[in-house]
């Protein structure tokens, strides 16, 4: 098992003082207390292993435990086409939440977050790359152009589960602008948060209130830095096909919707859906239900030891 840089002192002091403590039980005087000190000092360590398994333990099983999650959809190849066809998958994948009763509150033109039970489970197989094959409105020839957007599924980690280091933030605030009335254009209500770390930048100017616009900065800024744990974790995983079960990497191809066919195909189950607009309007039941059935639904045990995750 990988030891976090920030245990790793306190893994290696325990380590030596149990050493230590061992070359004493050789004297019958010390040993009685040398036994008792290395009880202490190894439950000590058992703790702070124990602190490291429940996170491997919970990325595997948060894709059943999960329910809240962000949807972050950004257009690639294909210029503005790309951008438009980003705009129709958050509109297809908006109208499937809306269907069951979740709520979507958007927080930026491509981006938000989707809140009900199930709902990350039965997306979490959408991340990928999303290619588009049809004629664009704008083109007078009637070529078809072929267009990309990526998709990121994330789940909303709970606070307690990923603790933020304050100092590792770099946070500042302006003019959000747009709508939500004369409020946003007086007041730095907009916040832009900087993980120095790992250089994750994440800005929210969709809420009226700077502290509003700031809790949703920081649950994104969580969901990715568990992407990067996650990723991480899938990286270490021997079959590749096992790791795409749990979720798609974003630079993975996982779909194309082919207009001209009506015709929308997942690359990874190679199987094809007809009716391909009913789908672009949010009719992905039975799509999920078929990646569910093809991939497997691995099923963990209901008890979770909780775990904090210490950035």
């Amino acid at each position: 098992m990988d030891i976090p840089d920030y245990l790793k002192p306190q893994i290696d002091q325990l380590d030596q003082q149990i050493t230590q403590a061992k070359s004493l039980l050789s004297d019958p005087s010390l040993a009685p207390m040398a036994q008792e000190e290395i009880k202490a000092l190894e439950k000590q360590k058992e703790s702070l292993m124990q602190s490291i398994q429940p996170m491997e333990a919970v990325s595997e099983e948060a894709h059943q435990n999960f329910n809240n999650m962000i949807l972050e959809i950004r257009g690639a190849a294909g210029g503005d086409e790309a951008k438009i066809w980003a705009a129709d998958l958050l509109r297809m994948y908006t109208r499937f939440a809306e269907s069951r009763g979740w709520k979507v509150a958007l927080i930026d033109e491509l981006t938000a977050k989707i809140s009900g039970k199930g709902a990350y489970p039965a997306l979490k197989y959408e991340a990928g790359v999303h290619r588009v094959q049809r004629i664009p409105k704008t083109e007078k020839n009637g070529r078809i152009h072929t267009s990309t957007a990526t998709v990121a599924v994330l789940p909303v980690i709970p606070p307690s589960q990923i603790q933020i280091n304050p100092s590792d933030l770099e946070v500042s605030f302006s003019r959000a602008g747009g709508h939500g009335g004369q409020n946003v254009n007086k007041v730095s209500t907009a916040v832009r948060l900087v993980h120095k770390p790992t250089g994750i930048v994440v800005e929210c100017r969709e809420e009226r209130f700077q502290l509003q616009n700031r809790l949703i900065a920081e649950e994104i800024l969580r969901s990715k830095l568990w992407e990067i744990e996650e990723e991480k974790r899938l990286a270490k995983i021997e079959n590749e096909r096992a790791a795409a079960v749990g979720r798609g990497m974003r630079a993975e191809k996982i779909r194309t919707y082919n207009y001209p066919q009506n015709r929308v195909t997942d690359h990874r189950i190679k199987k094809s859906w007809h009716e391909l607009e009913t789908i672009i309007n949010g009719n992905l039941d039975q799509m999920i239900a078929d990646l569910k059935d093809a991939f497997g639904e691995v099923k963990f045990p209901r008890q979770r030891r909780g775990f904090i995750l210490v950035l």
